[in-house]
């Protein structure tokens, strides 16, 4: 049989294909995993944080400069409205993203949605609500906008050189960097951003109160903030809980977290609540889902029924309530279980010459004042330059004024029209600039008459150029200008704060009061972990209890609705609830499956339960190895509704039984070589930690290890004191003749 021949591969042409000889091309390179999530990963995570998501000291995210210069550029300050969709494509010459991204973040500039304090776009159609999470805009087609009257002072000075210019992503045209705010807008509106491992919160502050500080502040840098500016103002108005210590704290440190209440109203003739207003940080739909569980769960007894009511006239969310209840006491309640009351929380990050930094509102305005100065120098230095110009030309044209006939005459008899700018010069002594400026004036204006209307100009403009180089280099008078513009701002914008304030004094010192219906019932557990609440007449008409084959009832407890209930398992975990939580059953029903019900962890079993409503009296935590430990019950008492206790007993040996007791009692032990003893709990000393394995009670020999441990009733105990023992660790006394352990009295 002939040997087959390996084929070749083909070989390429070089010269028909360059590229397919690329240098290293397919070779595996080992790298540290360090390294390559420094080479790929960081600079993703610096381009989100610098590039995308914190706004810089003009008060945008790069995604919200470009639209509105985009809509300064196509005239939308002053012209009319034009289509959303317009806007959205002419942004996208400078932003390389989705027309939907770019069009929702114009929305929430807008007007329409009501998110901003002053917002920036001027909006005509749907653009949805802030406060609503199903109230979504309108397609771009459909809506209009232009720029707001304020972006005048966004946009005043930018042809000025007041900010650097950069190309866009394809070098086809110019973007500014920052955008010439003539107010603090940073802190005037809004703004939240997400980047990679650090995010950015900024609340707003009424614009009359910001400008009024950065104005005190420029005068006084140990001017108190808290004088001038009272606190965050919301779009969304609301309540504001108003503590100086907590506002000196945000306004130092850029972190803090502000109470916000919602504004409400009683009707009296419907007996309803009327809720007009709402924190900047939920919405309609998540307090009227709020409301709705609260009451579903027994906790709003007094409502009777909430409904949504916002229309075009504004928000409004009405909750009726039941007859003979005191609205002021339901409304504190509401604050407590639902987001009416909720809190901001700042975190004033900012990017600073491409640094991402947390600063307070002095810092920030200091930033903000800084930032401006340089604009306000920059546009002196263009008017100062323009100016220069303007009298360098002038200067030229009144020498011409001189004799306008030597004028004529030297550009009639020049020959060539390259010559006469060069003639002009030699024979008026003027430079180039001015001999072009001369040369291009018509021949109709080659009159005196024109020439000194033209250069009368000349002592104003070196009057104004010696006040702007005076106010170029000296930042103080920079100061007096910035300051003037801010009160004409105030003056044109100022409106006055939507956020009222409450007080410490205005919240009522409630004591939560459990509402939960009480009454005696009877609780079941079965050996597989399935659980029942039986009421007592539907337990008398019980003839037996279901359970599932080869299951039986392990514990029975007499109880009341309002105990809580504790399931200690394998995985030595104890479940926290509460008997309310289940509903009421009949004998001949299987029950509620306690690992389902509240969510074990995977291949764990119920040990014991325990009900309590004081946490009075102790747990007895029996092991095979003969330990015993006594853990008070308050040590699973907690404060918060935690729902489950890590660490509730010990996982160094195998549990046998676990047994709730509320005074001290006797206790009877079984081992596997037929040895039994009875011991007080008293002999024990209770243990602080829950983990504990506790004391060896029985001493056992080779692989014997504990079976069984019952509570015996001291009738019981007396028959059987043989088997007591007066101190531990005992071995216990043979057990042959005793009855199975489970016929014992319990």
């Amino acid at each position: 049989m002939a040997k087959k021949t390996p084929k070749k591969e083909p070989k390429l042409d070089k010269t028909k294909f360059p590229d397919a000889y690329i240098a290293g091309a397919g070779t595996v390179v080992e790298e540290s995993i360090t390294d390559t999530l420094e080479k790929n990963y960081m600079p993703y995570a610096m381009s989100v944080i610098v590039s995308r998501a914190f706004p810089e000291i003009d008060g945008f995210k790069p995604s919200h400069r470009k639209i509105l210069y985009t809509m300064y550029k196509m005239g939308l300050l002053t012209g009319a409205r034009t289509k959303s969709a317009n806007i959205v494509g002419q942004t996208m010459k400078l932003n390389p993203h989705g027309d939907q991204a770019i069009y929702e973040t114009m929305v929430r500039l807008a007007r329409g949605n009501e998110t901003l304090l002053h917002p920036y776009v001027d909006s005509k159609g749907n653009f949805g609500k802030a406060y609503s999470r199903d109230m979504s805009f309108a397609a771009s087609r459909y809506t209009e906008a232009k720029l707001a009257p304020i972006c005048a002072e966004l946009f005043g000075d930018i042809d000025k050189d007041t900010v650097d210019f950069v190309p866009n992503y394809d070098n086809e045209m110019m973007e500014p960097t920052l955008l010439p705010a003539a107010f603090p807008s940073i802190l005037v509106n809004s703004n939240v951003g997400i980047g990679v491992s650090m995010a950015s919160s900024v609340c707003s502050f009424n614009l009359e109160e910001i400008c009024n500080t950065a104005i005190a502040l420029m005068k006084n840098p140990e001017h108190n903030a808290i004088e001038t500016l009272k606190g965050p103002d919301f779009a969304g108005g609301g309540l504001m809980l108003y503590d100086e210590e907590l506002l000196d704290q945000v306004y130092r440190t850029g972190r803090g977290s502000i109470k916000l209440r919602a504004k409400y109203e009683y009707d009296k003739k419907s007996n309803s609540l009327v809720i007009t207003e709402i924190p900047a940080t939920t919405t309609v739909e998540a307090i009227v889902e709020k409301v709705i569980q609260c009451v579903k769960d027994g906790k709003l007894r007094e409502v009777s029924y909430i409904r949504d009511d916002t229309d075009l006239n504004g928000l409004t969310i009405t909750i009726d309530l039941k007859k003979g209840t005191d609205p002021e006491k339901v409304m504190q309640k509401l604050f407590r279980l639902t987001p009416l009351q909720d809190s901001y929380a700042c975190n004033f990050n900012i990017l600073v010459h491409g640094y991402p930094r947390v600063m307070g509102v002095y810092e920030i305005l200091d930033e903000w004042i800084k930032f401006r100065v340089e604009c306000v120098r920059r546009r002196t230095l263009f008017d100062l330059n323009k100016k220069k110009e303007k009298l360098h030309l002038l200067e030229g044209l009144e020498k011409i004024l001189l004799d306008i006939d030597r004028a004529v005459k030297i550009v009639r008899e020049t020959e060539e029209e390259a010559e006469v700018v060069p003639n002009l010069m030699i024979g008026f002594g003027i430079d180039e600039v001015q001999a072009e400026y001369v040369a291009e004036i018509k021949l109709r204006h080659l009159n005196r008459e024109y020439i000194l209307k033209r250069t009368k100009d000349i002592e104003e403009l070196k009057k104004d150029i010696a006040e702007l180089e005076e106010i170029a280099g000296s930042d103080k008078k920079i100061k007096t200008v910035i300051i003037g513009e801010l009160r004409e701002i105030i003056k044109k914008y100022g409106q006055p704060r939507r956020t009222e304030f409450f007080y410490a004094s205005d919240i009522a010192e409630e004591v939560e009061i459990d509402d939960t219906p009480d009454f005696n019932c009877s609780i079941f557990l079965t050996d597989s972990g399935y659980f029942k609440k039986i009421l007592p007449n539907s337990l008398r008409m019980a003839s037996e209890q279901k359970v599932k084959e080869g299951d039986f009832i392990s514990q029975q407890r007499e109880t009341v609705n309002r105990s809580d209930l504790l399931f200690f398992t394998t995985g030595a975990n104890c479940y926290k609830t509460k008997v309310s939580a289940f509903t009421e059953t009949k004998a001949s029903a299987m029950g509620d499956y306690i690992p389902a019900k509240l969510s074990f962890d995977e291949g764990e079993e119920v040990v014991a339960m325990a009900n309590t409503t004081d946490y009075s009296g102790y747990m007895i935590f029996v092991y095979a190895g003969g330990k015993v430990a006594k853990v008070p019950l308050s040590a699973y008492e907690t404060k918060t509704n935690r729902k489950k206790l890590t660490g509730a007993l010990s996982l160094k040996d195998k549990i046998v039984a676990a047994i709730q007791i509320t005074d001290n009692c006797e206790i009877m032990l079984r081992s596997s070589n037929n040895r039994a003893l009875i011991f007080d709990t008293a002999l024990l000393l209770p243990k602080t930690t829950k983990s504990t394995i506790g004391v060896q009670v029985m001493s056992l020999k080779g692989k014997a290890e504990i079976i069984n441990a019952k509570t015996i009733d001291p009738e019981t105990a007396e028959g059987l004191k043989r088997f007591r023992c007066k101190a531990v660790p005992s071995t216990g006394s043979p057990a042959k003749e005793l009855p199975d352990p489970d016929q014992l009295t319990l």
